[in-house]
């Protein structure tokens, strides 16, 4: 099974541009900056994935896409018109799942549709009936059918994590934010979401940007990846990834996939070493 891709002669509309855009936190002589002036399109349904040095501010361009952090330089469009606009539904989920134990699984997983138009408008009309089947749906894809009655405290950590990811696709983002989903989990766990998230992001199609350390991960689940310079953070290498999908951990382990992981390593640790505080040390 391969990406849907535009046909000849067509192109997607792109779903996110950075255009010399920078980010610097504070001012004068405590002034550090993040993120160096940076260009990076992304067309709609594409993953991509963010790689580089701890620090290099690739959670800063997340910042910048979901209007948490304001660039100092340049324009961030995404949608086709500026980020204060949200233009797009955008769903996020981070390292940590932040589930109000208070709540079941089934209203946790429910919370953007209290929050996000047009499901706002018809939350309590809905929530008994097609909401809570949309939420019902999604933990039967992701392996969790029976659990929606649990509260948190009563799932592991990677059952937090798959209703994590339901709840940032349940009111129907055409984008989604990823900063380390399974960066807490063991490497088994991780496999298992890995492909979870691929059978998901294959139906649904939205636009992902995705933060990890893992190599491996990005090859896996992204069909392009950015690598980053250390701090302040600019793009040295932006790549396609071309293996076939649905892909599998055993592709993980085939030499054009352990090829890509030694270029990416090399270039992590290039930019490493060519860091200011390397050359100071």
């Amino acid at each position: 099974m391969q990406e849907n891709g535009p046909t000849e002669g067509q192109r997607r509309p792109t779903a996110v541009e950075l255009s010399a855009t920078s980010v610097t936190f504070g001012r004068g002589p405590t002034a550090t900056p993040a993120l160096a002036e940076t260009n990076l399109s992304i067309p709609d349904g594409e993953f991509v994935a963010l790689v580089g040095p701890s620090g290099c501010g690739k959670s800063t361009i997340l910042r910048l896409v979901s209007n948490l952090v304001r660039p100092t330089t340049g324009v961030v469009i995404v949608g086709g018109r500026e980020v204060a606009a949200k233009a797009l539904r955008i769903g996020m989920a981070f390292q940590n799942p932040t589930m109000l134990p208070w709540l079941t699984i089934e209203r946790n997983i429910m919370l953007p549709l209290k929050i996000v138009e047009p499901f706002r408008s018809e939350y309590r009309q809905k929530r008994k009936g097609e909401f809570r089947d949309k939420a019902h749906a999604l933990l039967a894809q992701v392996g969790l059918k029976d659990f929606g009655n649990k509260y948190p405290w009563q799932l592991s950590g990677g059952m937090l994590q798959r209703a994590n990811l339901c709840r940032a696709l349940i009111h129907e983002p055409r984008m989604l934010l990823l900063d380390e989903p399974f960066g807490a989990l063991d490497q088994f766990t991780k496999e298992e979401l890995w492909s979870i998230l691929q059978s998901l992001w294959l139906q649904h199609k939205p636009t992902v940007l995705l933060v990890t350390h893992d190599l491996r991960e990005a090859g896996f689940l992204a069909s392009r990846i950015c690598v980053m310079s250390a701090r302040p953070g600019r793009i040295l290498d932006d790549s396609p990834v071309d293996f076939p999908r649905p892909r599998t951990i055993p592709m993980t382990f085939e030499p054009d996939f352990v090829a890509l992981n030694q270029r990416l390593r090399e270039l992590i640790v290039n930019a490493r070493s060519n860091a200011p505080e390397a050359q100071e040390a």
